[in-house]
């Protein structure tokens, strides 16, 4: 077939190589000059299926109110906020119920661990070369964070991850550069979770992809789908604006594509979530984390990416798309003095450091939504919110064995277009 595949971000590009590698011709069409240029330019890049779980869940409106009085609050509602953030703030609000929460995480940590076996095995078997490395510590401050933990080691012992909560004593045996300063009362330490330079695995993918034959168009920007001609895209360019008819469509963009398919009469609640992360040079080895690390109280990872490091967090519903928040940027910068002083090459000017803020294209409920639309010739890979590079390699093959007519390789109960229903 002949398949258009609308978006290059993380999720876009591992759905062209997987559609390209069971022998499809597919475009790619991205707005940008390049792949992984907005989400997944520069996350975390952690990989860590037993703690992919729902922003939606049991007590997560109280949090969010109290955050409202804190400084350094993980989580943030900033206004303005649109009529579709009021929308879907309400949508998230009725998904905190336990028994939606419970079926939610239950449906991503499949897809995650799922996803993770899938990068390992193109890894492997491309023998792509990125910046990576493995274990993932989650550093507690005091007795209250370790209490707030509990219901969280709960979740992975339930899901059969290896862990271990340690001492202080014991997590500065496997990650030295710890500050020596810093009191802290111990960690939850998962060996076999890792991090990973998602920009890089993805630039690495498109070149794969281009070897079978896929064709990137960038700074192609898509035009909402046409319900006459739902696969027929109208696209503008550098070299003006044309249409291209296609076997099949797979939408994979990020917030926007809840536009794209709004004419079919598929109204995707997504919303922007915006995070933040702040890149810099290593400035010594030896005073730089190993792997990645999470600040339980400030829920900020720590990653080491090579000869960078890399702290990302915060969680923002509203306000300006654009513009930074100079106070979560703050907080970046504080969780990675008080682990690693020293650790980067931060001047006085800022210049050594990429500030980043990106969008995280979120549904309301959690899990992403993927395969048919109903629409003939029309599919979808979207709504991973900050989950999209644990969970790509997974549903970049999950759609391409469905558009195959083949059973997917985990069970997929609740990631179709069908829970739209439940979340009108």
């Amino acid at each position: 077939m002949r398949i258009a595949v609308v978006g290059a971000g993380i999720v876009g590009v591992t759905t062209a190589y997987e559609l390209a590698a069971d022998g499809h011709q597919v475009t790619v069409f991205e707005r940008r000059g390049a792949v992984a240029e907005e989400t997944s330019f520069a996350n975390a890049g952690v990989i860590a299926p037993g703690a992919v779980t729902p922003w939606a869940a049991p007590g997560m409106p109280a949090k969010v109110a109290r955050y409202l009085f804190s400084r350094h609050a993980p989580v943030r509602v900033l206004l303005p906020l649109t009529s579709a953030d009021i929308g879907w703030m309400f949508k998230w609000r009725r998904a905190c119920k336990l028994e939606t929460y419970l079926a939610n995480r239950a449906r991503m940590q499949r897809l995650a661990f799922y996803s993770r076996a899938r990068l390992h095995q193109l890894t492997e078997d491309l023998k792509l070369e990125y910046d990576r490395s493995a274990g993932y510590m989650v550093l507690l401050r005091s007795e209250t964070d370790s209490k707030l933990v509990q219901p969280g080691l709960q979740v992975l012992r339930d899901a059969g991850v290896a862990f271990r909560e340690i001492d202080a004593a014991q997590a500065r045996v496997l990650e030295p550069a710890l500050n020596p300063d810093a009191q802290f009362l111990g960690a939850v330490h998962l060996p076999d979770d890792e991090v990973g330079n998602c920009r890089q695995f993805a630039l690495l993918i498109k070149s794969q992809a281009q070897r079978l034959g896929v064709d990137f168009q960038f700074n192609s920007t898509v035009a909402p789908l046409d319900p006459a001609a739902p696969s027929t895209l109208s696209i503008t360019g550098e070299g003006g604006q044309r249409s291209e008819r296609f076997d099949s469509v797979v939408v994979c963009g990020a917030v926007d594509s809840a536009l794209l398919l709004r004419p079919l009469g598929l109204r995707i609640p997504l919303a922007a979530v915006h995070g933040y992360s702040i890149s810099a040079p290593i400035r010594e080895p030896l005073n730089a984390p190993r792997s990645a690390l999470m600040d339980e109280r400030y829920k900020v990872a720590i990653s080491r990416l090579g000869n960078r490091v890399r702290v990302a967090g915060s969680a923002e519903i509203g306000g300006s798309p654009t513009a930074k928040r100079p106070a979560a940027i703050q907080t970046l910068y504080k969780v990675l003095h008080d682990w690693f002083p020293g650790a980067a090459q931060i001047s006085n000017t800022g210049a050594a450091v990429q500030e980043w803020k990106g969008a995280r294209p979120m549904l309301p409920d959690g899990p992403p939504m993927l395969g048919a639309t109903g629409i003939p010739g029309v599919w979808i890979n979207l709504g991973h919110g900050s989950s999209g590079w644990a969970l790509s390699c997974g549903s970049a093959r999950v759609v391409a064995d469905l558009m195959a007519a083949r059973a997917p390789g985990v069970d997929i109960e609740g990631l179709g277009v069908e829970r739209l229903a439940s979340l009108r």
